[in-house]
């Protein structure tokens, strides 16, 4: 297997996942070694096999993929990273490639187009997918979005964005502690930090905000 690029596949949707690998490992480039099926699953498996690259979902349990993203850049900063989402967002996007991402690519991309983004990013050039490359650029040119650039949510730090996500979930306090390997008091913290950024002024209107936002919605679990 000498000359194969190493792949990790983190996806918490097994059908999904199995799908991409039959794809991957029928091209001669490319070596799957890994798979994880949450955020802290995929930065583990990035510590122990040191791949080449990751195909990365960004709706993920546990650790979402931003917070992976980050934490993979953190202990292997030369492993690539390619999102693979159904998120068109450009909060989405922004957030990814602050995390480290280098490529993103929409679910509803062709196989080859994923294999172009992986091929891409491997050697060293980042890759936007042309459909989101559109929306980023419309984000830019409509006026309106100077105003979005200026909303709540821009001022949120991964973390509290993490915890958000977790608590619109429906998880408790020491649950997302857990989750996090943080502490309850700090998950506290950040419940407050994110009311007053927000001002909002209860779990409910966390909620709300988060699935206006798309942080949480039906589509994310496709």
């Amino acid at each position: 297997m000498s000359g194969k690029r190493r792949i990790v596949i983190a996806e918490d949707h097994t059908i999904l996942r199995e799908g991409l690998r039959a794809l991957l490992i029928s091209d001669p480039e490319f070596d799957v070694v890994g798979e994880a099926e949450d955020g802290l699953e995929a930065v583990k498996s990035v510590q122990q096999l040191k791949p080449d690259l990751v195909i990365m979902d960004l709706s993920m349990p546990r650790m979402n993929g931003v917070g992976a993203i980050r934490e993979i850049k953190r202990v292997a900063p030369d492993t690539k990273i390619v999102v693979l989402t159904v998120h068109r967002n450009e909060e989405y996007i922004l957030a990814s490639f602050q995390a480290g991402s280098d490529g993103y690519v929409l679910k509803y991309a062709s196989h080859d187009e994923l294999v172009s983004a992986i091929r891409t990013v491997l050697k060293g050039q980042p890759y936007l997918s042309p459909a989101v490359s559109a929306i980023v650029l419309e984000a830019f040119l409509d006026g309106q979005k100077g105003q979005s650039c200026q909303s709540p949510c821009r001022t949120l730090t991964s973390r509290e964005m993490e915890v958000l996500k977790l608590i619109a979930e429906g998880y408790k306090n020491k649950q997302i502690a857990d989750l996090l390997g943080i502490s309850v008091k700090t998950v506290e913290r950040h419940r407050a930090n994110l009311m007053k950024k927000l001002d909002l002024h209860s779990g409910a209107a966390l909620t709300a905000f988060a699935m206006e936002k798309g942080l949480i919605c039906t589509e994310q679990r496709l």
